[in-house]
């Protein structure tokens, strides 16, 4: 027996908060079995991007920053948030090259994940930077970023992914994707 999912039905939508780092609304919808549900609540954010930098010696860049939600600091790729009509690739490179310094290099997409599709309507695109130098050597840092740039090896790389150490999903799904498709 074959079952055909449908898409749900918008019946409201009113916005309940919106600013800059959050954008949330309220929506009443309809299910295809006909249940109404009054209160379904949807995230909005910018698209993001991550990138996994390899550079020309073979060592990987990383950031590490403290990170308020955890109440952790933590160690991550370079990432941050795609700005309105900028392409995610220029985003990566804006990215990389605000938070490290590190820039150059080819480039490609190694995955686009839905960080939350349940209730978020942004995606994160992944990229992989082969072949990184320094562009600049100052950070042009965010006023709610404190950024400390490492630069480790393949397999230290692999270690902080597989000893959890590396918690962020939409960080460590790519990277599981490099280790399991790139050879050494």
């Amino acid at each position: 027996m074959e079952h055909k999912i449908k898409k749900w039905k918008l019946l409201e939508s009113e916005y309940i908060i919106r600013r800059p780092w959050l954008t949330a609304r309220r929506e009443k919808v309809q299910l295809p079995d006909g249940t109404i549900h009054p209160e379904y609540y949807v995230l909005e954010y910018p698209d993001w991007v991550n990138i996994i930098a390899e550079t020309k010696d073979g060592r990987y860049v990383l950031v590490e920053q403290y990170r308020h939600g955890l109440g952790e600091i933590s160690i991550e790729l370079c990432a941050g948030c795609v700005e309105p009509g900028e392409a995610p690739v220029d985003g990566a490179r804006r990215e990389l090259l605000e938070e490290t310094g590190f820039g150059g290099g080819e480039w490609e997409l190694i995955a686009t994940l839905s960080p939350n599709s349940s209730t978020s309507t942004n995606m994160c695109y992944c990229f992989v930077a082969h072949g990184v130098e320094i562009k600049d050597k100052e950070q042009h840092l965010d006023t709610t970023e404190d950024i400390a740039v490492h630069l480790v090896t393949r397999d230290e790389l692999y270690r902080l992914l597989s000893d959890g150490e590396i918690k962020q999903a939409m960080m460590a799904a790519p990277l599981w994707k490099y280790f399991a498709t790139k050879e050494k």
